[in-house]
């Protein structure tokens, strides 16, 4: 699974552009959240269908960026992100984003970027 970094300008209609480039390509959103980076603002997006995606972006000439994901369960309670996040804490691990991806029978699914993929595999195995 891939985060889309995806940059837009500061106007209004950025968001709804980037939205309707993966719907009408059939792309499903699984989870998305913006931020400013330096002023502009940024969409991270992760979708069902990364090739889809990248092809739909190029098409409306939206930049992006690429990041891996990784994909977490944890028990839907409190103190379980706090544990994970002290794990990753622990072998020095930075958390980049996260996102819930979805809430089902007393799990929550996450995705996360780290900025040490195989270090963060390792301490949440």
């Amino acid at each position: 699974m891939k985060e889309f970094d995806v940059f837009v300008n500061n106007k209004p209609g950025e968001l709804a552009k980037v939205c309707e480039a993966l719907g009408v390509n059939g792309v499903n959103i699984r989870a998305i959240a913006s931020e400013r980076e330096q002023g502009r603002p940024q969409i991270r997006i992760v979708t069902d269908d990364e090739a889809t995606t990248r092809s739909a972006l190029k098409r409306a000439g939206i930049k992006y960026d690429l990041r891996d994901v990784l994909v977490i369960k944890l028990p839907d309670k409190p103190g379980e992100l706090g544990k994970m996040a002290r794990r990753l804490s622990r072998v020095m691990v930075n958390v980049d984003s996260i996102y819930i991806l979805s809430k089902e029978n007393g799990m929550t699914e996450m995705a996360l970027t780290v900025d040490n993929m195989k270090k963060a595999q390792t301490a949440l195995k």
